[in-house]
């Protein structure tokens, strides 16, 4: 069963995905041979919705997520906007969804031009797909999106450049311009892994208020399962590992009651501030730190070889595909498909995240 099988019904909410891979693959020639990045993803967002994707350095969601954003084609598979696949669309219906897909990268300093001001680099887009006509509302327009992004007074910012802005700044910066086209859908990969931690949250809290007036959908990368827990703690979250989906369901469910060992590893690498429980949690829950190389997954399950569940004969066999194992809620792990998953539960051990309130929305 796919992550898209087992995702809430969005035709049962009058809605309908407004984002969907399909199967989607990645493969990538390399002297060490083909390099599956990205193996038989599925997911979908909803309008309006948060889809998490979580997982460590090279699991491949930022390859996911160009694949999302047309900026890659997938070796296998289909990416679908508004049920239509992206890739059998003409220039015009392309364009169109290119525009309503937006991303902001990790780095704002590099995804900035260095030789424009913040003026020109929002205005341009304005003015190139006739959103505005005439500088003056074009500029006009700039300074109202500066605003949404909690970057006031805008006089102060329009004539500056990159470089004479801070790093959260240039982030809420970067944001402005992924708006400039009213967009549908934002990709955000990592966009708050590089800056401090009191900026990084308000520059949360600020993405949560655009995500509740705008009605904008959301597919938000992190490796951080504490900042998935804040901004998507009402929408899913898909947990990856070496180009695949292992666990996959609503938010509070994935972070309250995990049933991959992959994603409660996750979860014990938080750091905790009480010592005493720095002692004890996440004891013996790997068997090793290494990650395998793509170029050589192990057999049956790539987590097998790091796994504190691991039973021979078992999960070094076949790979596990994602079986429903709550409601809502997948896994791909022979064990829990054997065994069962627990009752959810509510397990504290995310109490930093805990105090922001997260059933609350993010602004």
């Amino acid at each position: 069963m796919t992550a898209t099988e087992t995702a809430p019904d969005a035709t049962a909410e009058g809605r309908k995905p407004l984002m969907t891979l399909a199967g989607v693959s990645q493969v990538f020639d390399t002297k060490a041979g083909p390099i599956r990045a990205v193996d038989h993803v599925d997911l979908s967002v909803n309008p309006g919705e948060v889809l998490c994707l979580v997982g460590e350095s090279g699991s491949g969601k930022t390859t996911a997520a160009r694949m999302a954003a047309g900026l890659a084609r997938p070796t296998d598979g289909q990416v679908a906007f508004d049920g239509t696949d992206i890739w059998s669309m003409k220039r015009q219906e392309f364009g169109r969804f290119r525009r309503s897909v937006q991303y902001v990268h990790q780095d704002p300093y590099a995804s900035l031009n260095p030789t424009r001001t913040i003026q020109q680099t929002l205005t341009a887009p304005l003015l190139k797909h006739g959103v505005v006509k005439g500088s003056k509302a074009a500029a006009a327009h700039a300074a109202e999106l500066l605003k949404k992004v909690d970057l006031t007074p805008p006089e102060n910012f329009l004539q500056k450049y990159p470089h004479q802005l801070s790093g959260g700044q240039r982030q809420r910066a970067s944001v402005a311009r992924a708006l400039t086209l009213d967009p549908k859908l934002i990709i955000a990969d990592e966009s708050t892994s590089m800056l401090d931690v009191s900026i990084r949250i308000s520059v949360l809290a600020m993405l949560g208020r655009l995500r509740d007036d705008l009605g904008v959908g959301f597919l938000f990368i992190t490796h951080d399962l504490a900042i998935a827990k804040y901004f998507g703690w009402n929408g899913k979250t898909a947990v990856m590992y070496l180009g695949r989906i292992v666990e996959f369901g609503p938010t509070r469910q994935i972070i309250n009651a995990p049933t991959h060992p992959y994603t409660q590893a996750l979860i014990d690498a938080i750091p905790e501030p009480d010592p005493d429980l720095t002692k004890t949690k996440g004891a013996g829950s790997l068997r090793s730190l290494e990650i395998p190389s793509l170029a050589h997954l192990p057999p049956g399950c790539a987590f097998h070889p790091r796994c504190g569940r691991f039973e021979g004969g078992l999960c070094d066999g076949e790979v596990p595909g994602l079986v429903e194992v709550r409601s809502g809620q997948s896994a791909a792990c022979h064990v829990v498909a054997r065994d069962g998953a627990d009752e959810l539960r509510p397990v504290d051990k995310l109490r930093p995240v805990d105090k922001l309130r997260p059933d609350e929305p993010a602004g």
